[in-house]
């Protein structure tokens, strides 16, 4: 039931975010029958919204955990570490780091500095400019001026070590 609320939601909004939280939601609520191709399917998406996609690549990791298949579980659960890790998100990064030990595996601490973390408005902002939304389409679709996200973005460019908007992407998968 709760599914079919949430894709009748999808069919009436095509805004990314709720497509991507439907991708997310999908082997979620699925029977352990079908969860394995629904997060599989998602996975294959382009990953867009880092964030989204390493919580999604953490729960498919903690999903093939819990069915015993350890092995496979490890690349995901990496893979979501890492990209939490590059976004700076550290609870994110240690849940991660938790169901990599829960798999058998240690977790070395990044020998690197860690990066100043993103504050979540900070992050949002950034992965719409990367998804090629100019600053006015931004402000607009979170009730903002186009001067703060200009701001925002001004603050994100050093955490992130880069100079540039084009960098952005490339920066925010790290």
């Amino acid at each position: 039931r709760t599914m079919t609320l949430l894709e009748d939601l999808g069919k009436r909004t095509p805004a990314a975010l709720v497509h991507i939280g439907l991708r997310f939601a999908r082997p979620l609520l699925a029977d352990d029958s079908e969860a394995q191709d629904l997060y599989e399917c998602a996975l294959k998406a382009e990953p867009r919204w880092p964030f989204d996609f390493a919580r999604l690549e953490m729960s498919y990791g903690s999903w093939l955990r819990r069915q015993r298949r350890i092995t496979e579980s490890r690349p995901h659960l990496r893979a979501a570490r890492d990209m939490f890790d590059a976004l700076g998100v550290q609870p994110w990064t240690d849940k991660a780091r938790a169901e990599l030990r829960a798999s058998g595996e240690r977790s070395p601490e990044p020998a690197r500095a860690p990066r100043q973390p993103l504050s979540p408005q900070e992050l949002q902002i950034a992965q719409m400019a990367a998804s090629g939304l100019s600053n006015r389409e931004i402000a607009g679709r979170l009730f903002l001026s186009h001067r703060t996200v200009g701001a925002h973005l001004y603050r994100v460019f050093p955490k992130l070590g880069i100079v540039s908007r084009s960098e952005l992407a490339r920066a925010l998968t790290r």
